[in-house]
């Protein structure tokens, strides 16, 4: 019980929108998968305490979501992975550096 009271609270922003902050903040405005997760880890610290899974829903997102866009390294880039990088046609949902979770309509 007194632990929980020490744990950090979940951010209100959604998966997509942490890897939206992530790309953002970085040079080029691309991160590899390992980037974005140091990110959110390193920002966020209820992630770096968690072991729920988080990373996994990353992936999923990143994968599933139009607004992100693999890009292959350069051949004089060494390293592991692909770049991240936002669709220019997404950067409209988090105009004004407006990341927070959107309520639904009903």
């Amino acid at each position: 019980p007194q632990q929980e009271c020490l744990r950090p609270a979940r951010p209100p922003y959604s998966y997509s929108a942490l890897i939206a902050m992530a790309i953002h903040s970085a040079p080029g405005r691309r991160r590899t998968l390992s980037q974005i997760y140091q990110y959110v880890a390193e920002n966020f610290p209820f992630y770096k305490k968690s072991k729920a899974g988080w990373q996994n829903s990353i992936r999923h997102n990143l994968s599933l979501n139009d607004c992100f866009k693999k890009v292959p390294r350069d051949e004089d880039d060494p390293g592991k992975g692909n770049y991240w990088t936002l669709d220019p046609n997404c950067e409209k949902m988090f105009d004004n550096g407006n990341f927070r979770r959107r309520r639904k309509r009903r």
